[in-house]
């Protein structure tokens, strides 16, 4: 029996490129993480808003907060741990903040466990920062 290997020779470069061409396509996966992102939020709504414009609760309206100085929201009242973190809001300071918040900044006063699912605060994140755009 022969085989035909000149169909393989084919398909090789074409899978090649389908596998070059999926590995271009990250803006998917962000909006679909933000989807997720947005669903992970419902557990943070009872405290803060995410509109823009959108009120302060017991927490700041997160609205911009990626890019923006911790402690800062206009109108509310922070702890002096955020007041004074010196730090701007990014993925990696949100990421730990999310994780154990009494851990990444002591002394705050967020009255949560933190997010413990890496995933599910990936997926948070990624909502933050579609509405900070």
């Amino acid at each position: 029996m022969k085989r035909n290997t000149a169909g393989l020779a084919a398909i090789g470069p074409a899978l090649g490129l389908m596998l070059g061409l999926s590995a271009m396509m990250p803006a998917v996966a962000a909006a679909q993480d933000a989807e997720a992102g947005a669903k992970v939020f419902n557990q943070c709504k009872a405290c803060h808003t995410i509109e823009a414009g959108g009120p302060n609760r017991v927490g700041p309206n997160l609205h911009g907060i990626v890019g923006r100085k911790v402690g800062s929201h206009d109108g509310f009242s922070y702890s002096e741990a955020l007041k004074n973190a010196g730090k701007t809001w990014d993925e990696a300071g949100l990421d730990a903040y999310l994780t154990d918040p009494k851990a990444a900044l002591p002394g705050n006063k967020m009255a949560f466990a933190g997010v413990k699912n890496e995933q599910a605060r990936k997926d948070l994140i990624a909502f933050l920062k579609k509405n900070s755009e």
